[in-house]
């Protein structure tokens, strides 16, 4: 037994642990491992004394479920049957919920102070196992499917008379203290010393910067200033750290902002390009706003300046709008990493301007290696398949802990994922107009304002975020970058700060997110123009944190809160209240630097004008070659029925019902068209629709686009294709475009989100290097072209670069991928339409022209091969269909409407089949002159499968005119029949092709 006393919480034996039924599947899924029976415990230790009668109320009344659980206390008895256990706990210094929850109900229940300094009760699970397994196989179990090695302390049992035969672990910070700070001599470093020391200090630094970093201290003017200061000619390690941090791809997007050389070998183009971003993301959102403005549709309000992109949604509110990536997080973790993803996600719209928004929703879009995967795992690599469940239960526990509902979202499979996943978080969030009648969306800041860290402490976890998640992983990479989220820490902040900004106690608020400290106070102090912060009253996990760790660490549920003096005694009055800690660290000024002192001493004094503008800018040159493919050659005699069912049944394709019944999508009450609708709650939807409040029917639309595989045939249109997509899915569910007319009060907010592999050529270590640059340029392109045309602003967004695994002499990069996370305003969320067939007789169109464009489709997949043929966005007939749909849609003609993309009209028409519980008697005639398989399996964008009433046939005809496609009627046979003349392609029954759809995938 553990040395401290402890409660041990189980399930009742007469109960089936479904926990341990899923490890027991996984277990010979993944590892050909019989388990037998595998049961959960849970332990609580105490490192206090405490005697048996304490524990046993505290257990009945905080920890015990009356009706499902037992508990034991200072004892568990092993139970007969079971062979062998693991146990799992987290190593010293990561953060256990579960057992700061337990602490403070101990708090609570016997009317003590909470106090969060020191962690006195600590949680971890035993998994009981009823085969004798092998220490290699227990070894296996544990860490491939139950914990990770980089936060997780395991321990291993067999079986002994009277239960356990040695203690249990329990995790103890032992750091010896270092308050010193360190110089770093740049001066007499060579260009390679210089190089190695950047990696050795994880500082994710180039040449070139780091060279600038040493020529600004050897200036004479720099040297002169800092003597008069007191300080030495070197630069401290805080100061390196901190320039680091603000300096990261991850914080600057210096590749976004890179002077790019551009040509391209096909055309003989060739042109300079000065920031990708100014360029073609923010030069996009201008045009937009100029063309919004003519028509007086000023709903734009806050863009790129902020955590979050705001636009006006009501009379009352704003709309906020973050998504972002924690792909190499989740690479290492991918549990921590997704639930710190979605959680430091939630703090963007919580952070942005005076702050306190409300939480609306959260999305989530994946991209993982196939779960499959059959490859000899490199080291560090992490299993596929560990990496989805991880990130699954990570958003899980992020969303679901917090009160915030996961409506929308995407998963792609790719092995190219397989190295390093792609894990975008989206939030948005409501706030009002003004808070006693100043600016909500403004962050005024003036000097001698006070600078409050409120939420958790800081401790190891989270340092080098920023700088780690700025270049590839590999099997060197540092522990101390996984930070582990708290929701229900984060719940009680987002509580408190919704009530203090509405009492006006809060001037303005950042998150801290990447980079920490360093990160909030010193973009913040841009603002006012310098801070100064007192490190050693910042509150600490444990002891033994050196000053520089303090500043840069990336402990989770943390936010930076400037605050008036006179308003701090109130402030913090509300904070005890909503057991929030606040922690007064310093104040903001005006003097230009950015001043760091751990008591009397000083440990960094930056210049603000060089910490923010002196990153030198990148040079990168860019080359397009036009791949040479051509059409593949397909077998004759194609048997439609198990081709459809082929795909049905295929990654990209099937079902992630296991997966979405995770998230609760229901929880606030106000999701309108949810991932699945339908009779039987199987049909996909094409975005999701919530309203804003309860008071009327205005909401707002929720979809996403993202294609990464056109990209292997063509950038431009893969990004194109996946504006598009996201575009039709919002018209699909009765969306409308934006600045069709003067004054129209409909918003659109995207954020855009490049996630690419190491761009930058190197003739040994990256030679397409080139290539893959001007596949980023061409993406950018297609943003322009698309959001200027249809008037649609990019409002927020990110780019992570280096999205690359190394290891063994061997790269693994991603796709070049763009997410477009679209949002829109539904004036009447109860005109909303849905993607499955509502009624037997209803009429079956397609709406939009399929051409013969199957390069990279799921059709072609299945046969190994990629074609040639991308599919084309054809703006101006997409946009004339577009307004087509709306106008059917405003008249109320619509019953069903179903967006086309993969695995093309086929598999719409399947979905919604199963998805309603009715059939379809189709005819393919009147689509064109193309093959059976073109016209069933063809991509093409810009269209949709549409049902509706008998009786509105001639009213619907005369909106849509040659741009419907008449294809047959809904059957109440539930069964889907094809027909191209009079050849049957395709009888199915639902039952099949729900089958087919549902079984690949569980989790």
């Amino acid at each position: 037994m553990s040395n401290y006393p402890h409660i041990f919480r189980y399930l009742r034996p007469d109960l089936a642990d479904w926990q341990g039924q899923k490890i027991v599947q996984a277990a010979e899924l993944h590892l050909g491992l019989k388990t037998g029976e595998i049961r959960l415990a849970q332990l609580f230790s105490l490192a206090e004394e405490a005697q048996e009668e304490q524990l046993l109320a505290f257990a009945e009344a905080c920890i015990q479920d009356p009706l499902t659980d037992q508990i034991e206390i200072n004892q568990l008895s092993w139970p007969a049957g079971f062979a062998s256990a693991v146990a799992i706990a987290q190593l010293p210094g990561v953060t256990d919920d579960e057992g700061r929850s337990a602490q403070m109900a101990w708090a609570d229940f016997f009317n003590l102070p909470f106090e969060p300094e020191e962690q006195r009760i600590f949680s971890q699970t035993i998994y009981l196992i009823e085969k004798d397994l092998t220490a290699e196989e227990l070894k296996a179990l544990a860490q491939r499917l139950l914990g990770n090695p980089l936060i997780h302390h395991f321990s291993y049992f067999k079986a002994q008379e009277g239960g356990f035969d040695r203690p249990f672990y329990v995790p103890k910070v032992q750091i010896q203290a270092n308050k010193e700070r360190q110089l770093i001599d740049l001066a007499p470093l060579s260009d390679e010393e210089l190089l190695r020391l950047s990696k050795e200090m994880v500082l994710a630094l180039n040449l070139a910067e780091m060279q600038a970093i040493r020529d600004y201290y050897g200036s004479e003017a720099v040297q002169t200033f800092r003597a008069t200061k007191g300080l030495p000619a070197q630069p401290t390690d805080c100061e390196l750290e901190v320039l680091a941090q603000t300096w990261s791809e991850h914080c600057k997007h210096k590749e976004f902002n890179a002077l790019i050389h551009y040509k391209n070998l096909e055309t003989g183009e060739e042109k300079d390009i000065h920031s990708l971003f100014k360029t073609f993301i923010k030069g996009a959102t201008d045009n937009v706003a100029a063309s919004l403005a003519e028509k007086g549709n000023d709903w734009l309000v806050k863009v790129f300046s902020d955590n979050a992109g705001v636009v006006k949604a009501t009379d009352k509110h704003l709309f906020v709008w973050k998504v972002e990536t924690h792909n190499s997080p989740s690479a290492l973790d991918p549990y921590g990493g997704a639930i710190t993803g979605i959680l430091g996600n939630n703090r963007d719209p919580l952070g942005t301007g005076v702050g306190g928004a409300q939480l609306l929703f959260n999305t989530n879009v994946l991209c993982f290696g196939p779960p499959n995967y059959n490859k000899t795992l490199l080291k560090g690599q992490l299993h596929p398949r560990q990496i989805m469940e991880g990130v699954v239960s990570g958003i899980e526990d992020g969303g679901n802990k917090s009160g915030v509902p996961t409506v929308n979202g995407s998963i792609v499979f790719d092995e190219r994922y397989s190295g390093k996943p792609l894990v975008y978080c989206g939030t948005a969030g409501i706030m009002p107009y003004d808070y006693l009648g100043k600016n909500s969306w403004e962050k005024p800041i003036d000097a001698n304002d006070r600078i409050i860290m409120a939420g958790g402490r800081v401790g190891k976890d989270g340092i080098h975020g920023a700088t780690f998640s700025s270049i590839e992983i590999d099997e060197h990479s540092p522990m101390s970058a996984v930070q582990i989220g708290s929701p229900i820490t984060q719940k009680m902040l987002y509580d408190f700060m919704r009530v203090a900004t509405a009492q006006g106690l809060i001037k303005c608020s950042t998150d801290n997110g990447a980079g920490g400290l360093s990160s909030s106070v010193g973009e913040l102090a841009e603002i006012s123009g310098g801070a100064l912060v007192q490190l050693e009253k910042v509150p600490l996990k444990y002891a033994g944190l050196r000053p520089w760790e303090i500043f840069v660490s990336e402990s989770q549920e943390r936010m930076t809160l400037v605050v008036e003096t006179e308003k701090w005694p109130a402030l913090e009055k509300l904070a005890q209240q909503y057991e929030v800690e606040l922690s007064d660290i310093g104040y903001f000024t005006n003097d230009g630097y950015l001043d760091i002192r751990y008591e009397e001493e000083q440990i960094a004094l930056l210049s603000m004008q060089f910490l923010h503008e002196g990153v030198p800018q990148k040079e990168m040159w860019a080359e397009w070659e036009k791949p040479e493919l051509q059409e593949p050659e397909l077998p004759e005699n194609l048997e439609y029925n198990q081709l459809l069912l082929d795909l049905m049944s295929s990654l990209n394709i099937c079902s992630r019902e296991s997966i979405i019944r995770q998230y609760d999508h229901e929880v606030k009450g106000k999701t309108i068209l949810k991932p699945l609708m339908g009779a039987k709650g199987k049909a996909p939807q094409d975005a999701a629709v919530l309203r804003f409040d309860f008071s009327d029917y205005q909401g707002v639309a929720v979809s996403n686009g993202i294609i990464p595989r056109y990209g292997d045939i063509d950038a431009y249109q893969m990004s194109a294709s996946a504006f598009d997509e996201a575009i039709r899915q919002i018209i699909s569910v009765g969306g409308r475009l934006p600045n069709m007319t003067e004054n129209d009060d409909i918003f659109w907010s995207i954020n855009d989100n490049f996630c690419v592999p190491d761009s930058e050529f190197h003739p040994e270590h990256n030679p397409d290097g080139k290539l893959k640059l001007a596949k980023l340029v061409q993406m950018c392109q297609a943003l322009y072209d698309m959001a200027s045309f249809f008037d649609i602003p990019l409002t927020s967004g990110k780019d992570s670069m280096k999205n690359d695994f190394k290891a063994e002499g061997q790269k693994i990069s991603v796709p070049p991928t763009i997410l477009y996370s679209f949002t829109a305003k539904m004036k009447d969320v109860r005109q909303t339409i849905s993607a499955e067939f509502k009624m037997p007789g209803d009429l079956i169109y397609q709406l939009g022209t399929t051409y013969n464009e199957l390069g990279a489709s799921e059709f072609y997949q299945l046969f190994g091969e990629l074609g040639a043929n991308v599919p084309k966005v054809r703006k101006e007939a997409a946009k004339a269909l577009y307004l087509k749909v709306m106008q059917a849609n405003e008249a109320k003609l619509i019953a069903s409407s179903h967006d086309l993309s993969d695995g093309g009209l086929a598999v719409a028409l399947a979905e919604s089949c199963f998805g309603g519980d009715l059939g379809a008697n189709i005819q393919l005639d009147q689509l064109g002159d193309l093959t059976a398989w073109q016209l069933l399996f063809s991509e093409s964008n810009s269209r949709f499968l549409v049902s509706i009433a008998p009786e509105n046939q001639a009213a619907f005809e005369e909106i849509m005119g040659d741009a419907a496609f008449f294809l047959g009627q809904v059957s109440d046979d539930q069964q889907l029949t094809i027909q191209l003349g009079q050849e049957e392609l395709i009888q199915l029954s639902n039952e099949q092709l729900e089958t087919a759809w549902s079984q690949t995938l569980s989790l």
